[in-house]
């Protein structure tokens, strides 16, 4: 099963601040808490799935990982695995007994203190997704590239403001600045305060009242713009890089969003990769197999001479130690396993069919029935092994 974006799972930005982090996972904690969902395993699970999602996020180091490398980044780190709500609680005590300002039973009924939303100019950009390809070569080494994005950029004109001088803005009549709308109400169980975002501000606690020229009261236009990407050795298909206020501008002076670098692996001309190892078909004649010899082969750093044992039978896998990529979160690289293949000619002259037909008459290039025996054993032995 995949695993969801921890940031969409708890509905915040990349760039959430810790609190804003773990204010999301008590309204998600609140919503789907089992008492409230009695019976529902959906609930339970996104109840799980949001503390999973907190576990990382609030700890700066797996979330600088999880930030640069997605879920790969979090292999053989050690975090916590929930298997019942009990587990959340005794872990997260201090969310679920008041650390953030009364406890969550409080905020259900309304005898707790909630503090006062505070509102931030403008609103949040949206985040950019791009594919980048690379070859093998480039994952090998890491590489730095540079990449053309067509974004939405702040307003030269207005400074980002959407308003066309520094006193068209002003406090919006609706909400009286706090950018939302409350709604008290009560019931048999207590007093419930429904908080929803001012439609009027759309959240910002100020309008505009003469907007800007050139971008019509956004704040940002369209753009393009050329932005440096580091990428570490040892990346894979599908891994993605996070640049930090490198998306599309925010409305209104509003945080730029992040620019998402999703890694593109290019399909090799010789090479598959298998983890950090890669492998290459070599084919090679049968009187090299028979006989051996030297071969030359390619590599990711170029040229290399590979030796070939005599009687080295099609299907042997030669291992070319730390040939292959670095390992992404430690040290070392992978191997090159060489694959042997036994090339078979179609296309033979007079000359060389006469030649064969004398070979095949020799004493031992014929298998004799024991050596057929022991060779249908010892293939059925590696099938044992390979589906067991």
């Amino acid at each position: 099963m995949v695993k969801r974006d921890y940031y969409e799972i708890l509905g915040v930005s990349r760039n959430a601040t810790q609190d804003e982090i773990k204010k999301a996972y008590r309204q998600m904690a609140l919503k789907y808490h089992p008492d409230r969902n009695p019976g529902n395993k959906e609930a339970e699970e996104k109840f799980k799935e949001a503390a999973e999602a907190y576990e990382v996020l609030s700890d700066p180091e797996k979330r600088q990982r999880y930030d640069q490398f997605g879920h790969d980044g979090l292999r053989g780190t050690n975090y916590r695995d929930f298997t019942n709500v009990e587990d959340i609680f005794s872990a997260f005590s201090d969310i679920f007994s008041g650390g953030f300002g009364g406890s969550i039973f409080d905020e259900v009924f309304g005898t707790g203190q909630r503090r006062r939303r505070s509102t931030t100019q403008g609103q949040p950009g949206s985040d950019l997704r791009v594919q980048l390809p690379l070859t093998l070569e480039e994952i090998a080494k890491g590489v730095e590239k540079k990449i053309k994005v067509k974004r939405q950029k702040k307003c030269d004109a207005c400074g980002g403001s959407g308003a066309k001088s520094s006193a068209g803005r002003t406090t919006c009549p609706q909400c009286g600045g706090t950018g939302e709308i409350r709604q008290v109400s009560r019931s048999m169980f207590g007093q419930f305060v429904n908080i929803t975002t001012c439609s009027m501000c759309e959240g910002e606690g100020k309008i505009i009242k003469e907007p800007c020229s050139v971008c019509r009261g956004e704040g940002r236009v369209h753009g393009e713009a050329t932005i440096k990407v580091n990428v570490p050795a040892g990346v894979q298909d599908g891994n993605y890089i996070p640049l930090r206020g490198q998306g599309n501008a925010g409305r209104r002076g509003g945080p730029a969003g992040d620019l998402i670098v999703v890694i593109q692996e290019v399909p090799h001309d010789y090479f598959k990769r298998n983890g950090d190892d890669i492998i290459y078909d070599l084919w090679i004649s049968f009187p090299t197999a028979v006989l051996g010899g030297e071969v030359e082969i390619p590599t990711l750093n170029g040229k290399a001479k590979l030796v070939i044992d005599p009687g080295t039978p099609a299907g042997r896998m030669l291992r070319m130690r730390e040939r292959g990529i670095p390992h992404l979160n430690g040290y070392g690289r992978g191997d090159q396993l060489v694959r042997v293949n036994i090339w078979v000619p179609t296309k033979l002259n007079a000359r060389e069919k006469e030649l064969l037909r004398e070979l095949a008459r020799g004493e031992h290039i014929n298998p004799t029935e024991e050596e057929q025996r022991n060779s249908n054993r010892s293939f059925f032995d590696k099938m044992k092994d390979v589906f067991s």
